[in-house]
């Protein structure tokens, strides 16, 4: 099937007890096990078989499975081409569970412009528990190369990055990883699997802010992973039922629910970033913007080769300080939030927001600057939003 297709047809489309057209929310926190153990005492009585050799429930409490939960992380493995999935709390309970199949000694390397919270959970919470951390810019593979260590176990990867949209060359670094037999985690939540699936390029594990596009109309707080093998997927699911930053079921049917139009609202939202993107590289007041569906954007020719489109993020910086202020004052068709990937168009500052963790001199160092602002166009018309920008950014 094609990608549209899939979305809708993934094997989840409807309820096969009732016929109902989508996935039963099953609201409940624990699951009656009589007949198991009905089962148990008749074979028991019978000397057939032992306790142990009767079927266990699939389910028993909802912090270790839920039905509506199931279906979530087999489509989202399905899409992903992943033999497992996973879904969490929130984007960052997703990588903070996957980053603890680790252990204390252990060294990441990580892409040095990665999402602000998953920075600040490897530069802190984890440093605490003695997890070692290498920050390097992913964009150029070498780097990953020299930073190897004896106790090296992964690669944290994300492309395009947060919020400068570099692109890092999935298969080469993938590749230098697996020379030295590295995990590669890979944070696919700008792509997503209908433009990027670093699975199928090599990578180990892929996590999403499900909060984001897959769930896409800023209603839900989920996060998920996904597995290329079913051994790694047990270490993920160690890491799940123990520490138990698990969604509720309706958080679930909602992300379920999104998935199904990824494929029409993020077609809208990428031209929307190019025409947008493309008018104001124009303005007066933009020194600079950074988006992959530029012809001129570094490293173009590597995304396109890894991915089957642009995306629907893009950013841009004002040649003053005051000019950012004032456009994040003064819009009146973009949300000035936290967050991306919705039906409304949002407008993201990084320094006080997504990246507000990441010490000043290193933001500095890295560009992440006071003039720049990231936005994830919604689906309002183009043409509105371009004559919003404009008035916002007026002297």
């Amino acid at each position: 099937m094609r990608w549209g297709t899939l979305l809708i047809h993934n094997g989840h489309e409807n309820d096969p007890s009732s016929g109902a057209l989508g996935v039963p929310l099953i609201q409940t926190s624990t699951f009656d096990q009589g007949a198991y153990y009905a089962a148990v005492l008749a074979a028991t009585a019978l000397e057939t078989t032992g306790p142990e050799e009767t079927k266990v429930p699939q389910f028993d409490y909802a912090r270790s499975g839920n039905p509506t939960r199931q279906a979530l992380e087999e489509i989202i493995a399905s899409l992903e081409g992943g033999a497992q999935g996973y879904a969490f709390g929130s984007g960052i309970a997703a990588i903070s569970s996957a980053l603890g199949i680790f252990s204390a000694g252990d060294h990441i390397i990580a892409a040095e412009d990665i999402y602000g919270g998953s920075y600040r959970m490897l530069n802190t919470f984890y440093k605490r528990w003695g997890l070692e951390l290498t920050a390097v810019d992913a964009s150029e593979p070498e780097e990953i190369r020299r930073a190897i260590k004896p106790n090296t176990k992964a690669v944290f990867l994300e492309t395009p990055s947060n919020p400068l949209l570099k692109i890092t060359d999935l298969k080469t670094c993938i590749g230098i990883a697996k020379e030295a037999g590295l995990l590669t985690i890979v944070d696919n939540t700008f792509m997503t699997p209908y433009f990027q699936r670093p699975i199928e390029l090599g990578a180990d594990i892929v996590l999403h802010s499900a909060t984001k596009f897959l769930g896409g109309h800023s209603d839900v707080l989920s996060g998920l992973a996904v597995t290329a093998t079913r051994e790694l997927g047990k270490r993920i699911y160690a890491v799940q039922n123990g520490f138990g930053a698990v969604p509720g079921p309706w958080d679930v049917w909602l992300v379920i629910r999104g998935i199904k139009t990824l494929k029409v609202r993020l077609e809208a939202q990428q031209k929307t970033a190019l025409f947008l993107s493309q008018r104001l590289r124009e303005h007066p007041s933009i020194e600079a913007v950074y988006y992959p569906g530029l012809e001129d954007h570094p490293l173009k020719v590597i995304h396109d080769s890894q991915s089957s489109g642009a995306g629907a993020v893009f950013s841009f910086k004002t040649k003053i300080t005051e000019q950012a202020l004032r456009f994040l004052g003064k819009v009146k068709l973009a949300a000035a939030a936290v967050s991306l990937g919705g039906v409304e168009t949002i407008a993201s500052y990084p320094v006080r927001m997504s990246h507000a963790s990441i010490p000043p001199a290193e933001r500095k160092r890295l560009g992440i600057t006071d003039t720049l602002i990231r936005i994830s166009p919604g689906l309002e018309d183009p043409e509105d939003l371009l004559e919003d920008f404009e008035q916002a950014l007026r002297q």
